[in-house]
């Protein structure tokens, strides 16, 4: 049985990566990419659906014993866990190679006190368990091909093969290095070079201490910030410089429930976002790559701009549900892809143009065809800003004006002013600014309600969304007027669990709400943090930094988060860990430091 999210460490070579719970089982691993068939899917089912636990042998009828201590090496994303075990401790150390060559994980065990008794238990089953591979003995290399997909398995170790299953059982002293390595390779192709464990590791530690190295931020967040640069930065598939919402797909919004989507691609909302956390602390080799793969990716089609991609800028992300995985914790279906891939979402449009304009204002070198692309999105948003869409949250319910889409048209339209003010582009400066004033006092006049003093999820609704404290963040309104602090109340009042923590909307409990769907959610992390910027920005910095304390509290030991808090289960729910949990918690981290509110 998989365990709770939070149980789970991210090891990752940024183009894909793996998820290792607590008793040093990998359930979760796609190969060679993050939105390739996984490997192992135990995860989203049982072991019979692939996994890999290397950990102290134990009793057959017994749980397999969890690691004592767990960490990454400084500021890494490679994993050490430690066991206690009455016959001494010994230590695992789990890691993906930055690539150069085929996709390695490798698993390094170390014996620390005493004599351990180990066992590595290797399960692969290819295409999310469906399909068991043809597993044989290759020039003394062990290597499992079904169709396109070749996985090569590596050690030292004596290995045996039992109810379609690969063991190795052996004992670690003190001072004992025994490595396990797992590679991909096309099927079609010569076997992937022998692995070079310790090699490899030396060179792992070394690029991403060099990595970190380049962080502009020295606040008292550190430690915070920095593990979740590091998440972001194994969440970017390093080829395209395009960055994946999650690298997991269908773990539930609401355990047992149906809300489970394939987050395993690039959202234009997501990536923008995190390219101005990315800028603001220091990383402009990533705002670049991220600047050339939205270039490719819109193409010369900016009227059909997409809300997510594939991490190459694929299209085609047509949604299917595997009916053989009964889902994390029977939270079914599970799905791939993702039917959401064509709504209008004309939010989008502002979160594009605004971290072009980021980009433009922090110095990145300026691209001709950025710009041009910035002035056809406005020309769409011109035609189109007065439709209702789908909004942020991806409702798969009737179209709405929905109020944040609109302050993000409006975002669209003013940062591109700014551009055309700077003197970098032409453009119809005139017409532009009033629209702007007529997008601006439109959501005023139809997203406004006088009598409870706060702005609504859509026009004529009476329904808040946590979308609304962008207002101020966008420059929409000022924190001062009396419009956004009436707002930010009524959110606190309507949409907070007893914990101080923010929903996205309300939700409809056994019937479908306004998102179409079926069910609860948990706390949505991001508009917690929103708050605490906005608490900030309205004055009341010592409560906004005791949410934000709060909110870090909820990472799990290693750091990470999920989606979503779950307020009734208290745990994490959502794919994992989450770029859009992890951006918020930067940004809000330096909006704090910049503002002098921490303790200490």
């Amino acid at each position: 049985m998989a365990g709770r999210i939070e149980d789970y460490a991210l090891i990752g070579d940024m183009q894909t990566a793996a998820l290792v719970c607590r008793d040093g089982t990998v359930d979760w691993l796609c190969l060679p990419r993050f939105d390739s068939h996984a490997i192992f899917a135990g995860l989203l089912g049982t072991e019979e659906h692939g996994f890999w636990r290397l950990g102290p042998a134990h009793a057959p009828e017994a749980e397999p014993p969890v690691a004592a201590r767990r960490s990454y090496r400084g500021d890494s994303l490679i994993l050490e866990s430690e066991w206690d075990t009455p016959r001494g401790t010994v230590r695992v150390t789990d890691f993906m190679p930055p690539r150069d060559g085929a996709p390695q994980l490798i698993r390094i065990v170390e014996g620390v006190t005493g004599r351990v008794p180990m066992r590595s238990e290797l399960r692969m089953r290819f295409s999310y368990g469906r399909v068991v591979p043809w597993v044989h003995k290759h020039e003394g290399r062990t290597v499992a091909v079904a169709g396109p997909d070749s996985v090569w398995f590596d050690t030292s170790a004596e290995t045996y093969g039992k109810a379609l299953t690969t063991y190795a059982d052996f004992t670690v002293a003190p001072g004992d290095r025994i490595a396990f390595t797992i590679s991909w390779q096309p099927s079609h192709r010569e076997p992937p070079p022998l692995p070079e464990p310790e090699q490899s590791l030396e060179a792992t530690e070394d690029f991403w201490r060099e990595w970190v190295a380049h962080c502009t931020y020295h606040g008292p967040y550190r430690e915070a910030v920095i593990r979740s640069l590091i998440t972001l930065k194994a969440l970017t598939y390093a080829p395209t410089g395009g960055i994946v919402a999650a690298p997991t797909t269908s773990l539930p919004e609401d355990v047992g429930g149906v809300r489970n989507w394939d987050y395993r691609y690039t959202w234009l909302r997501d990536a923008a976002i995190t390219l101005s956390s990315l800028l603001r602390t220091g990383y402009r080799e990533e705002a670049r790559a991220w600047r050339e793969w939205l270039l490719r990716a819109v193409a010369g089609d900016p009227d059909n701009l997409q809300i997510m991609y594939g991490i190459a800028g694929e299209r085609e992300l047509g949604e299917a549900e595997l009916d053989w995985l009964p889902g994390y914790e029977g939270s079914a279906p599970v799905r791939v892809g993702n039917g959401a891939a064509h709504q209008l979402q004309l939010d989008v449009y502002g979160e594009v143009t605004e971290a072009l304009h980021l980009a433009h204002m922090t110095g990145l070198a300026r691209s001709d065809y950025a710009s041009l692309l910035q002035l056809k999105l406005i020309r769409y948003l011109e035609q189109h800003w007065d439709e209702p869409d789908e909004g942020i949250w991806e409702v798969r319910g009737p179209r709405r004006h929905f109020v944040h889409s609109k302050v993000m048209a409006w975002v669209a339209v003013d940062r591109t002013i700014k551009l055309i003010e700077s003197g970098d582009v032409d453009g119809p400066l005139d017409r532009w600014r009033q629209l702007r004033d007529d997008i601006h006092r439109d959501v005023c006049e139809k997203g406004y309600d006088k009598e409870r003093n706060t702005f609504t999820q859509s026009y004529g609704s009476r329904e808040l969304d946590a979308s609304l404290l962008l207002i101020p963040q966008m420059g929409f309104l000022p924190p001062d007027d009396k419009r956004v602090i009436g707002t930010i109340e009524a959110i606190q009042r309507e949409l907070s669990t007893p914990d101080g923590f923010i929903l996205r909307y309300p939700t409809s409990g056994g019937d479908e709400g306004v998102d179409g769907l079926p069910g609860d959610e948990g706390a949505f992390l991001a508009c917690s943090f929103w708050m605490a910027d906005d608490l900030a920005m309205i004055g009341r910095v010592d409560e906004a930094r005791k949410l934000f304390e709060r909110l870090l509290s909820l990472r799990n030991d290693l750091g990470l988060l999920a989606e979503e808090w779950d307020p009734r289960l208290q745990r994490q729910v959502g794919n994992f860990p989450q770029a859009f949990s992890h951006v918020p918690l930067i940004d809000t981290a330096l909006r704090l430091t910049a503002s002098g509110a921490y303790g200490g």
